[in-house]
């Protein structure tokens, strides 16, 4: 039997990273500590730790997340270097004048950038950030509209998303424990309108972007930047945004994001036809993260070509390229430390803990509330909305079969509470991804977001009782 040490490693995490105001050593501590207690001696304690690394490192798909992280940043920075991005501000600033106009492209962005979180925020961030000092945004207004577009918007599309596969691969295992025989997919798609706090924190973010006046913005726009006002000098000096020197050349962006996004749809389609009924089974059947690799890299080796007919050295395109990837370096250290904290956990048997603390007392009513909670409590402390579903889909889909409550209000219940985590938590790989490019404090930015964040998932608690007791 599990005992209440499996939840160490998760007590350790966020009161270090408080502490500190780093996300990093809570997380190596956290990691270093569960290790030494599955291997109760020096040696043994650090061979697991660097075990924990190296696995998790090693896995297909947490290494082709890392590879599209690294890939990406690098075309992005390669775009920057030509003048895309700076060229898209200059294309969008003649429209955009006010912030009400910035946080609609935002919003509108979304359209274009929706198939993963992280694809979105790397792409829509440095534009945001380069219109940004020239509107007088807040940066942390500005991070928290990016991010209320990203993981709750992509969590409720059903098609040519990174998460589509995973979804309703989770889905199909834990029915299959229950003896469930019903279509994964089609269980995933009936399941979305129960994904309260997606649709909930959607409309939060609409708020805060449109109708809330903070009084700290006012002061952003007295105080934030005093070069603001100085027009093309100002808008020019956007640090990681692009250079003064940097030519205006708009489509040097948009033909690319245009083209990794069509053949990200057009490969996801053809990966999926031959095992597919109909069309939009073709989309589910595909391998989602491996053709967005595929996508990503196509569009590489073509932009590159593109970029030198425009006379552009190679030397120059692959010295950014590698030095966009790496800015992304810390992000990538806390995916590898956010896996291994949340697989020691689990090996110290952090699931059976938790079930065994909750499973015996729980009305069948308050089954959905309280996997929201719990999940959203987990997904908190590791970071992840991916591992929240792993490691609670399979406990919803037995408790709400065993107990007679809806199974697609639980599995609602789990993909909201993964929401949660992934949009709230400071380990979040989103949050940390959109820090490291907006360049806020990603503890103070995690303080900004957490009252609204706090006020959706009362909401959803809200609607997941009256749920429990409208659906059966």
């Amino acid at each position: 039997m599990a005992s209440w040490s499996a939840m160490i490693p998760f007590l350790l995490v966020i009161p270090i990273s408080i502490i500190t105001q780093q996300v990093v050593p809570g997380l190596f501590l956290g990691l270093l500590v569960g290790s030494y207690l599955m291997e109760p001696s020096i040696l043994g304690g650090l061979k697991k730790f660097l075990y924990y690394l190296v696995h998790n490192l090693v896995q297909t798909n947490n290494i082709r997340i890392i590879i599209f992280l690294y890939v990406f940043a690098g075309l992005v920075s390669m775009i920057k270097l030509t003048g895309g991005i700076k060229g898209f501000v200059h294309l969008v600033s003649k429209k955009v004048k006010t912030k009400r106009s910035a946080f609609m492209l935002t919003w509108l962005s979304t359209i274009g950038t929706f198939s993963d979180p992280d694809f979105r925020i790397v792409t829509i961030s440095p534009i945001m950030k380069a219109l940004r000092n020239r509107l007088k945004l807040s940066a942390q207004e500005l991070g928290f509209a990016i991010e209320a577009t990203s993981n709750p918007v992509v969590a409720v599309i059903p098609i040519a998303t990174a998460f589509v596969g995973y979804m309703v691969s989770v889905i199909q295992l834990s029915l299959e424990k229950v003896g469930i025989h019903d279509k994964p997919y089609t269980v995933y798609v009936k399941s979305i309108p129960f994904n309260f706090f997606s649709f909930v924190m959607i409309l939060v973010g609409i708020y805060y972007s449109f109708f809330k006046h903070s009084k700290e913005t006012k002061m952003g726009k007295a105080e934030e930047n005093p070069q603001a006002d100085q027009g093309e000098e100002a808008l020019n000096a956007c640090y990681r945004a692009y250079e003064k020197d940097t030519p205006i050349k708009p489509w040097n962006l948009i033909l690319p994001l245009a083209t990794v996004l069509t053949l990200t749809l057009f490969l996801s389609w053809w990966d999926g036809h031959k095992k597919a009924k109909s069309f939009f089974d073709a989309f589910i059947q595909s391998d989602a993260l491996g053709v967005m690799l595929e996508g990503l890299f196509i569009t590489l080796i073509l932009s590159i070509g593109f970029f030198l007919v425009q006379r552009f050295k190679l030397s120059e395109l692959l010295t950014h390229f590698v030095k966009g990837g790496n800015e992304l370096m810390s992000v990538i250290i806390l995916l590898a430390l956010i896996w291994g904290v949340s697989d020691v956990s689990e090996d110290l048997g952090f699931s059976k803990f938790i079930i065994a603390h909750i499973g015996n007392w729980i009305p069948h009513y308050f089954i959905a509330p309280a996997l929201f909670l719990i999940g959203a409590g987990i997904s908190y402390f590791i970071g992840s909305s991916w591992g929240t579903w792993g490691l609670l889909m399979p406990l919803g889909v037995s408790l709400a079969h065993s107990s007679g409550t809806s199974v697609l209000l639980a599995i609602g219940a789990v993909f909201s509470s993964g929401t949660f985590g992934a949009f709230a938590s400071p380990l979040s790989d989103n949050t940390n991804t959109l820090c490291t490019i907006l360049d806020l404090p990603i503890i103070e930015y995690s303080r900004y977001k957490l009252v609204p964040s706090l006020v959706a998932a009362g909401i959803s608690t809200v609607l997941f009782g009256v749920a429990s007791f409208l659906f059966k």
